[in-house]
C-alpha cells in the first residue's frame, strides 16, 4: 500500500500542471458577457435570464438526487423503506407544476424579445438610459462575405475596406449583408448577434457600439479552406476619430471599379486589410443581384420579365376565357356558358 506521502508526492505534479491551465483561462475575455453595444447587452440579458429560469430546476433537482442517495444509502438503517408507495398527488403537482410554469415564463420572454431585438428592426434607444435622439440618421455599411475575407462599402462616404470596419460611438449602424459565392455568418460579438450572409439576397442588421475599442469580427459559418482566417477589426470610435478614418481611407486613392471588385472576389486566404478611396457607386447593388461583370442580366430585371410574361400570360387566358364564353375558374358558373366576370 502506497503511504500518505507517495501520494502527496504524486498530486504534486498534476498541481503544477493545473496552475498554468487555471491561469490561462483566467485570461478569457467572456466577451459575450461583457458587450459594447446596446443590441447585444439585450442578447446579453436574455441569456443570463434564461439560463437562471432553467437553473430553477436544474439546481434542485441535482441538490435532490444527491439528497436521496445519501439518505437511502444502504448503509442507513434508519431510512424509511415503504415498498408499496407508488403515488402522491402532492409531489406530482410539485414535479409538472414548476416546469411547466418555467417553460410558460421563458416562452413569454422569448416571445417579446424575439420581437424587440429583431435584427431588421431600426433601433429605437442608444442604451437602457438614452433614447435615439430626433432626426438621428445611421450610418450605412455595405458587408460582403468574400472567399475568405470580408468587404465593407460605406456608400454614404463613398469609399471601401477588406477586414477593416469602423464606426462612431452612440451611432446607429444599418448593416446590409450580402455574400459572394457561398452563405457565410457576420458576427461581432461585442455588437449584436450574428446574421448570415446569402448570395443573391440581402439581409439586415441594426446595431450601436456605445464603448471606444477595437473589437473582433470573424465568420461563424464554416464556408471552405481559409474560413478559420477570416477575420477583421471593427473600431468603435469617436465622431472625430471617424472622421479622420474616412479621410485616410480617401486619401488611399485606390478605386474599387468593378473589374477591381472581380480580381479582389477570387479566393485567397489571410488577406491584409485594404482600403480604397471611391467606390463604384452601385457595386453592391450588383453584387446582391449577380450582374456585377459586363453582359450579366441583373437577378431583378429577369424576376421583373418572369412577372410581366405571368402578368401576359394571365391576360391572354382571361382574353381566351371571355372569347370563348368558358368559365375561368372552378364550377362557379350555375349554367352552361355563363362566364365569371
Amino acid at each position: 500500500m502506497r503511504s500518505s506521502g507517495q501520494t502527496m508526492s504524486m498530486h504534486r505534479p498534476i498541481r503544477w500542471l493545473l496552475l498554468p491551465v487555471l491561469l490561462w483561462l483566467g485570461g478569457c475575455n467572456a466577451v459575450l458577457l461583457s458587450p459594447a453595444g446596446d443590441l447585444a447587452v439585450r442578447q446579453r440579458d436574455l441569456i443570463i435570464i434564461s439560463t437562471g429560469l432553467m437553473l430553477l430546476i436544474i439546481v434542485p433537482v441535482i441538490v435532490l438526487t444527491l439528497v436521496f442517495a445519501w439518505r437511502y444509502r444502504a448503509a442507513n438503517r434508519d431510512a424509511h423503506y415503504n415498498p408499496d408507495w407508488d403515488h402522491s398527488t402532492v409531489l406530482e403537482l410539485l414535479i409538472w407544476s414548476a416546469p411547466l410554469l418555467i417553460i410558460i415564463a421563458l416562452g413569454a420572454i422569448t416571445w417579446v424579445s424575439t420581437h424587440k431585438l429583431d435584427p431588421y428592426q431600426p433601433l429605437t434607444r442608444l442604451d437602457d438610459s438614452r433614447p435615439l435622439p430626433p432626426g438621428t440618421q445611421p450610418l450605412t455599411v455595405e458587408v460582403v462575405a468574400l472567399d475568405w475575407k470580408w468587404l465593407f462599402v460605406y456608400p454614404e462616404q463613398g469609399i471601401a475596406t477588406v477586414n477593416e470596419l469602423a464606426a462612431p460611438v452612440d451611432r446607429p449602424i444599418r448593416f446590409k449583408i450580402t455574400a459572394s459565392t457561398v452563405m457565410n455568418s457576420f458576427f461581432i460579438p461585442a455588437l449584436a448577434g450574428q446574421v448570415y450572409a446569402m448570395p443573391g439576397m440581402e439581409t439586415r442588421l441594426h446595431a450601436v457600439v456605445n464603448r471606444p475599442g477595437v473589437y473582433e469580427g470573424f465568420s461563424a459559418n464554416y464556408s471552405g479552406a481559409g474560413f478559420s482566417h477570416m477575420r477583421f477589426r471593427f473600431h468603435g470610435l469617436s465622431e472625430d476619430e471617424f472622421g479622420r478614418w474616412v479621410q485616410t481611407v480617401q486619401a488611399a486613392g485606390s478605386p474599387l471599379s468593378r473589374a477591381a471588385y472581380t480580381q479582389l472576389a477570387q479566393p485567397s486566404e489571410r488577406e491584409p486589410v485594404r482600403r480604397y478611396g471611391s467606390v463604384d457607386a452601385n457595386l453592391f447593388d450588383a453584387i446582391v443581384n449577380r450582374c456585377v461583370q459586363a453582359g450579366q442580366v441583373c437577378q431583378k430585371d429577369l424576376m421583373a420579365r418572369d412577372a410581366q410574361r405571368a402578368v401576359g400570360m394571365g391576360a391572354a387566358v382571361c382574353t381566351a376565357s371571355n372569347t370563348l364564353g368558358e368559365p375561368l375558374f372552378g364550377t362557379g358558373a350555375s349554367a352552361p356558358g355563363e362566364v365569371l366576370r
